[in-house]
């Protein structure tokens, strides 16, 4: 890697691949999957959506959401930008974001639209993460 360069991090085509297949398959606003542990457990980016009434995540600390065992809340970014792309070979892509990264402790409140970070030990916790980030059917 360049030290000093606008490349915050390569990623090889594969990943990216199967990480685009798998947040079309997901539900939700799921903004990107990555497969951990040869497909055992996944990270997400999840966009929150909502308010404290049509959401059981926006507006809560994350110590008052019933998070399945096995899930773990990471970061929030917000403020968020669209990714752009600045760097490519045949081999990897650098992509760049810009926005405020915020590390999950008990007491961080989800905003409305910030991108939720979140570690699934299993695979089949996934589905219940989806369904916690769903908001009512009055929200438009």
């Amino acid at each position: 890697m360049i030290e000093g360069g606008p490349i915050d991090i390569g990623i090889s085509p594969a990943q990216v691949s199967i990480g685009t297949l798998l947040a079309y398959v997901r539900q939700g606003d799921v903004a990107e999957v990555h497969s951990l542990r040869r497909g055992a457990a996944e990270a997400l980016e999840i966009v929150a959506h909502g308010d404290r009434n049509t959401s059981k995540v926006v507006g809560r600390r994350i110590d008052e959401v019933e998070w399945p065992r096995g899930v773990t809340v990471a970061a929030m970014v917000r403020n968020f930008e669209e990714p752009m792309v600045v760097g490519q070979t045949d081999d990897w892509t650098a992509i760049t974001r810009y926005g405020e990264v915020v590390i999950a402790h008990h007491d961080t409140v989800i905003e409305p639209d910030d991108h939720v970070i979140i570690f699934c030990t299993r695979k089949k916790l996934v589905k219940k993460v989806e369904k916690l980030f769903q908001v009512g059917f009055h929200f438009l």
